[in-house]
């Protein structure tokens, strides 16, 4: 990447990140004339937090783009090539779990679980059934991109299974599994699996990338959800059991 596109690609970044992060400034401002009315110092410290959170998204999209996504696309690249279409599942599962176990707002959102839960649902528990959920979708959707299997055919059996489970399930994890499904698409593992995705499917031959390499974040968001449901019914089914 030569100076011209680095220096491109940061005013683009700056640019996004000022028209993300100065209409909720702004917002704060006219709320606290008309409405809060906070001290000068709560006022200081809200401003002062905002700059520090627009500098690190600014750093943060700045090596998603520079670096991150082309990362994923180039191993999406290479596995496109392999002549054994089989190995994307166990290629994808691997992947999937490592990047979803670090993302950020999986980790947060399996933070937030433990302390409202009071230590009854463990943060370890959360996050590894989000990971493993994670991980078996990734592997599935890169198996689709090399069979060349319709997305419908995933989706749909999914969200039924998903319906299904949701009746038997235990109330707390249905809950938690909706909110799951949009922490595992979050910033992280959306840009590098997505980009994986249309990496795989533009190496392989006759693809059209946008039919089979998008819709890839469908089956991610979906992951979570039916793991988590999964784990609820098998902590329902034990505890039906201890009653016994």
């Amino acid at each position: 990447m030569n100076w011209i596109v680095l220096l491109e690609e940061v005013a683009h970044t700056a640019w996004s990140v000022i028209m993300a992060v100065l209409p909720l400034a702004a917002l704060f401002l006219v709320v606290q004339v008309f409405l809060l009315d906070l001290p000068r110092k709560d006022i200081r410290n809200i401003l002062m937090g905002s700059l520090l959170a627009a500098a690190g998204l600014f750093l943060f999209l700045l090596g998603v783009h520079i670096g991150f996504m082309p990362f994923g696309q180039a191993i999406g690249e290479a596995l496109g090539t392999l002549s054994y279409k089989w190995l994307l599942l166990p290629a994808g599962v691997a992947l999937g779990f490592i990047t979803t176990w670090s993302e950020p707002a999986v980790r947060i959102l399996a933070d937030q679980v433990d302390e409202a839960s009071n230590g009854s649902i463990p943060r370890l528990m959360v996050l590894t059934a989000i990971c493993v959920g994670v991980s078996v979708w990734t592997g599935l959707g890169l198996l689709r991109i090399g069979y060349e299997i319709p997305l419908l055919y995933l989706l749909v059996p999914g969200y039924l299974a998903v319906i299904v489970i949701m009746w038997f399930s235990d109330k707390d994890f249905v809950a938690i599994a909706v909110d799951a499904g949009g922490v595992a698409t979050g910033p992280l593992a959306n840009t590098f699996l997505l980009a994986l995705a249309l990496g795989t499917a533009s190496s392989i031959g006759g693809q059209n990338p946008i039919v089979n390499g998008l819709g890839f974040v469908a089956l991610i968001a979906l992951a979570p959800i039916t793991s988590l449901m999964v784990l609820g019914l098998l902590v329902r089914w034990k505890e039906s059991r201890m009653e016994i």
